[in-house]
């Protein structure tokens, strides 16, 4: 761009200086500025938006076709200005946005005469702000107070700057700090600042810490900075903040104490709590949910009770009294109220049942306990107001006396006097006992039941039954005498109920007595299987007892005892073994004739025994029968039956139905004596033509038994052929793929020698011929069966059964055409006398 020079013709040497020296700065600026720049155009409005601070530089250059002269007017301020002649608006020094933001001009062309030619256009420069002011704070030291246990985050003070720079730009986005805290006893800070509007709060742990006893003043080093504090080019300010810790107003009362059933009129002061903020909104909060709750706080602090208490409904509350700000954000820690109810004895003694009954032997000497009476009182434990005092009003009936009792004072515990009760005099007692507190009284009845002692012995009927004759073979329960004693004691009661017991003679409790509970009557019973051969006679002796403790200077004798006698007759009975079951354990390859166990059994008359063998069905074993040997007969197999079982038979040899029979169980261990076999339930076979990578999964068993499962291994014959033709390859313990090795197959059945051995001891081995076909196949992969389609004649007794067949048919067909027509003739018959009937009844009617 050409340089500007702009002639100024002036007689005033001071202003002739200064228009040249103008000139050379915007000839410079011009060179410096508008270089690459198009800062040049025709009249128009304009718009320009410059630096604050940026000095003397050009703005534009306005243009005109002819010459004209340009005239700049409004609010230049001395500061910008157009050259006449070359229509450069520009600056004579520097903009300052804090001054003047905005200026607005008007530009116009004039001609020789001073005339507008064109214009006025409007032009307006926007000032941009520049970053040239530091925050300043509103006061160099700021003094708060706050108090202790303030609650967290709840600002007691504010600090506030300014910054004289363009608000909408970051210049003057302020954010606020804590650069120091003196002092600063504990890790983290006592205090916070929100960093936008400058308030400072307690952080929690100065919510927690802060106490004027330990320390009543904190100063704060509090910085402001600019630029929203996200750059190091910022400018900061910083101020002093002392803050004064004043000792808490919010404190929780001690605990409230109230009398229950207050006669004041309701509601009634009892204590108040007092914010550390003003202007706050007092409330009860309570977390046990109750239906009410009888208090209430104004908003003064003061808290009411709203209702009479009534202890023995609830005899204390606890809750809480919060603060609130008009938003219903909670200003202080909430703090927890408790009340204590008082008590008054107010409620009566209550007998703890209507009617009290206790019963007691009429042996029972002075002093002895006869029960507690139990009464409650609903006022505070443990106090004047519910304690109880007993005493016997009245005793009905007053026999022997009017004082056959005694009660306790404090404890309500009942006892006899130093007379004994005697039911005979006195069955039943009724006691009035009166129970008082301080103020009131209540009546309790009690009734004393006087219980028979146990003074009276069994005494038998008979004191001998003589005796009884029985066969062993008895069964088991059935009765054989019916004995009876009798006790003179009260009915019904363990002192009268009798107990039968065989004394004497029965050591192996072959003997059971029951006792019918209405009439004490005895039934003795068979309990266990009589023996003649072990004892012919039992003599018993049989006692008769109570369950009730005898009294003292009372015993069982003679009269309680009686005697009887059992035979028992002998009868023919079987033989009878050692054991109830005979077993064996054995390998199933022990050879013939070898002894598996020696069973016994004997006559109980002593006849001499034989011994058979039942159910032996594969006639494995045979038995001695004499001596009762049992043999192996054959060779054993544990692959047929793991377990066999029969029954051995021991008979009198004089009289075989006299037998008696228990199971012989065989339990045959396994040896390894089967060599493996493949499983041919599924034809193996491939699809024609092979293509290749083509398997058939082959399985093989093993019937002996392993402790896990059998290890069976695969392989095929040594002859060429098959080894060129097939290979094998083992999937687990019992299967295994047969592959083809190439695709040349023809559709026929190969014979491919497969070799399993099993994992036995001794190992066995099977040469097994596997049948291979290679077919043609179906689309369910398997092989396609072609039909064979014969041509013959049919045989002589064939064409005799079909000519009769065929006759047959021909027979059925003209029986059924014949038996039809005769059918409908009938019909047709019937048919022709109907309508004569109905010609005839028609001619009735006409006449």
């Amino acid at each position: 761009m050409e340089s500007c020079c702009v002639c100024v013709m002036t007689t005033d040497i001071p202003q002739l200086l200064f228009s040249t020296v103008l000139s050379f700065s915007l000839s410079q600026a011009m060179c410096q500025n508008l270089g690459d720049l198009n800062l040049a155009g025709p009249l128009k409005d304009m718009n320009f938006s410059i630096p604050e601070g940026a000095g003397v530089r050009p703005i534009y250059q306005f243009t005109s076709e002819s010459p004209v002269i340009f005239r700049a007017t409004g609010e230049k301020d001395g500061i910008i200005d157009i050259v006449p002649k070359t229509g450069m608006l520009y600056l004579n020094g520097s903009l300052d946005w804090e001054t003047k933001a905005v200026h607005r001009l008007q530009v116009e062309c004039l001609d020789e005469n001073g005339d507008v030619v064109k214009g006025p256009y409007t032009v307006t420069i926007y000032v941009e702000d520049i970053n040239d002011n530091p925050p300043k704070f509103d006061q160099p030291t700021y003094t708060g107070v706050v108090r202790q246990n303030s609650r967290a985050g709840k600002p007691f003070m504010y600090v506030h700057a300014t910054d004289l720079d363009d608000p909408t730009t970051p210049h003057a986005q302020l954010t606020y700090s804590i650069l120091h805290h003196f002092p600063n006893p504990y890790s983290e800070m006592l205090f916070q600042i929100d960093s936008e509007t400058g308030a400072i709060s307690p952080s929690k742990t100065g919510s927690y810490y802060l106490d004027p006893q330990k320390q009543d003043t904190f100063t704060l080093v509090v910085t402001v900075k600019d630029m929203a504090g996200m750059t190091t080019n910022a400018f900061t300010s910083s101020a002093d903040v002392i803050i004064n810790v004043k000792e808490s107003l919010w404190k929780a009362p001690a605990t409230i104490y109230i009398q229950e059933n207050s006669t004041k009129t309701h509601p009634v002061n009892i204590s108040q709590v007092h914010s550390n903020e003003a202007d706050v909104i007092y409330e009860l909060y309570e977390k046990e949910k109750l239906a009410r709750l009888p208090f209430s706080i104004d908003q003064n602090g003061v808290i009411y009770v709203t209702e009479p208490l009534d202890r023995e409904e609830k005899d204390a509350y606890s809750f809480y009294a919060v603060t609130k700000d008009t938003v219903g954000e909670l200003v202080d820690k909430p703090l927890q109220i408790h009340v204590i109810v008082k008590d008054i004895n107010d409620n009566p003694p209550v007998c703890e049942n209507a009617l009290t009954i206790f019963e007691v032997q009429e042996n029972e000497g002075g002093g002895s306990t006869i029960g507690t009476l139990h009464a409650t009182d609903m006022d505070e434990k443990d106090t004047l107001n519910s304690r109880l005092k007993f005493n016997i009003e009245s005793q009905v009936p007053a026999v022997p006396t009017s004082s056959m009792f005694f009660v306790q004072q404090d404890t309500g515990t009942l006892q006899l006097r130093g007379h004994s009760l005697n039911k005979r005099i006195a069955a039943n007692y009724t006691l009035k006992v009166m129970v008082t507190d301080a103020d009131f009284q209540t009546i309790c009845e009690v009734q004393v039941h006087v219980i028979d002692i146990n003074d009276q012995i069994p005494i038998f009927e008979k004191s001998d039954y003589h005796n009884v004759t029985v066969a062993e073979s008895i069964p088991v329960g059935t009765v054989i005498l019916e004995i009876q004693a009798t006790d003179m004691d009260e009915p019904g009661t363990g002192s009268s109920y009798i107990i039968y017991q065989v004394e004497e003679g029965d050591p192996n409790n072959k003997f059971i007595i029951e006792t019918d509970p209405e009439t004490n009557r005895g039934f003795v019973k068979i309990n266990k299987a009589l023996d003649f051969e072990t004892a012919k006679v039992h003599n018993l002796v049989i006692n008769a007892t109570n369950p009730e403790p005898l009294v003292s200077g009372v015993q069982y004798n003679a009269s309680s005892r009686t005697l009887f006698k059992v035979f028992v007759t002998n009868e023919d009975e079987p033989p009878i073994f050692q054991k109830h079951v005979y077993t064996a354990n054995v390998s199933e390859d022990i050879p013939v004739n070898t002894l598996l166990v020696k069973v016994e059994a004997y006559d109980p008359e002593g006849n001499t025994v034989r011994y058979s063998l039942e159910g032996d069905v594969k006639k494995w074993l045979k038995i001695d029968s004499t001596t009762g040997n049992i043999y192996t007969a054959s060779t054993l197999d544990r692959e047929y039956k793991e377990v066999y079982k029969v029954d051995v038979v021991a008979s009198e040899t004089n009289n075989a139905a006299q037998r008696s029979k228990i199971p012989f169980v065989l339990h045959l261990k396994d040896v390894n004596d089967n060599p493996p076999q493949l499983v041919t339930d599924y034809p193996t076979f491939f699809c024609h033509p092979l293509r290749g990578g083509e398997k058939a999964l082959i399985q093989a068993t093993d019937v002996d038994e392993y402790v896990f499962f059998p290890t069976i291994t695969f392989s095929l014959g040594d002859d060429t052929d098959t080894r060129n033709n097939w290979e094998i390859s083992k999937v687990n313990y019992t299967y295994a793929y047969l592959s083809p090795k190439h695709s040349n197959f023809e559709e026929k059945v190969y014979v491919v020698p497969v070799i399993i051995n099993d994992n036995g001891k001794p190992p066995l081995e099977n040469k097994v011929n596997l049948e291979v076909k290679v077919c043609q196949c179906s689309s369910e992969k398997s092989c396609f069966i072609k039909l064979q389609h014969e041509n013959s004649k049919p045989s002589v007794g064939q064409a005799v059964g079909i000519l009769l067949g065929v006759l047959l048919v021909i027979g059925a067909i003209i029986g059924g055409v014949f038996f039809h027509m005769k059918y409908k003739q009938k019909n047709e018959k019937k048919s022709q006398q109907k309508d004569v009937k109905d010609q005839t009844e028609c001619e009735v009617l006409n006449k």
